[in-house]
């Protein structure tokens, strides 16, 4: 494709300066994506391919992949409700009673040795289908995610967990991610850990572009168990800085938030041997990027940590707030 870069990161788009006007084509098997700051270019682009190729023009983008894309005045919303309605009629909650948040904050989920098994089938297909709408669903990510790890041996408890999802997606079912025209491009991570109320192995999760992973690293101070999970987020960081470069967005440091004081205070300081000698040396790396200039280790408040909604059951108010400030809205109050 004459005059086009491919990505470094991800290989499937292709990108074009074509006088200062930039021109995105993202391929995804026999699907094609394109757009352009410049709308002649992309119905010259889209002329060009239907002469070359035996293909049909659908127009405007408004369904990709189950993903609806709704472009209006302000901005794009990009949602799934067709797909969650669908999934809820499909393992029978289309009439179930709905409830204002995934997960209780007093449900603690173990292995419940001794709980009454259930179809292992039916709760894989119910955590695989819900695993897909997270993608615009960072709402769900935790709940989701803490539930699929009973997937080998999974208990009435676990699924009454999944159904309760699906109940709060009955309540949700048009919140997806709103992004506003004109908004400042700004790169944040925030990180954090918490295992305090796990009785499965000690959990510890970390939160940028929504992601709740459990930790394999176990460790005892949290301190260090938030050093490790600021790692984690700092790979994510220099992923997403490195396929920002790829549209020609140049970042420069970005600031990794963190809760824990100490845990930054290890990031920064070398010196503290008797605290992290047992840490497994490629967590280090943390330390290398902050050093280099690649991130900023900064200090934010608890109640202003983002990343609690993909580490802990929260109260409504509380994940309600946190799920606007993600910019998880709902659908429906921009019709």
């Amino acid at each position: 494709m004459q005059g086009f870069k491919i990505g470094k990161v991800d290989m499937t788009p292709f990108t074009k300066d074509v006088n200062g006007d930039l021109f995105i084509c993202q391929i995804y098997v026999d699907d094609i994506i394109f757009g352009c700051t410049n709308e002649k270019l992309s119905h010259e682009f889209g002329d060009m391919m239907s002469r070359e190729f035996e293909m049909s023009m659908i127009g405007e983008l408004n369904f990709f992949l189950g993903f609806q894309i709704k472009q209006v005045k302000g901005g794009i919303f990009i949602h799934q409700e067709k797909y969650c309605r669908d999934l809820l009629k499909k393992f029978k909650m289309g009439d179930c009673k709905p409830i204002s948040t995934p997960m209780s904050t007093n449900e603690h989920l173990d292995a419940d040795v001794d709980g009454k098994p259930v179809d292992q089938s039916t709760y894989r297909s119910m955590i695989g289908s819900l695993l897909y709408l997270t993608a615009s669903r960072p709402d769900i990510m935790f709940s989701v995610c803490l539930c699929a790890r009973f997937q080998a041996a999974p208990k009435e408890s676990h699924l009454t967990a999944v159904k309760r999802i699906l109940r709060y997606l009955k309540h949700t079912p048009s919140i997806g991610l709103w992004y506003p025209e004109g908004a400042k491009l700004e790169l944040l991570g925030y990180s954090d850990s918490d295992f305090a109320g796990y009785r499965v192995d000690r959990k510890s999760t970390s939160g940028v572009s929504w992601s709740s992973k459990k930790q394999t690293v176990w460790l005892c101070p949290f301190a260090e168990a938030e050093y490790i999970a600021a790692g984690a987020c700092c790979a994510q960081i220099l992923y997403m800085k490195q396929s920002l470069l790829d549209f020609g967005v140049v970042c420069g440091s970005m600031p990794l938030l963190c809760d824990n004081e100490s845990a930054a205070k290890i990031a920064k300081n070398p010196v503290q041997h008797s605290r992290t000698k047992h840490i497994d040396i490629r967590h280090h790396f943390l330390r290398d990027h902050e050093a280099k200039g690649d991130i900023t280790i900064t200090g934010v408040r608890s109640e202003e940590q983002l990343a609690d909604i993909f580490t802990k059951p929260l109260g409504e108010e509380t994940f309600c707030r946190l799920r606007s400030e993600l910019n998880v809205l709902d659908w429906s109050n921009f019709i």
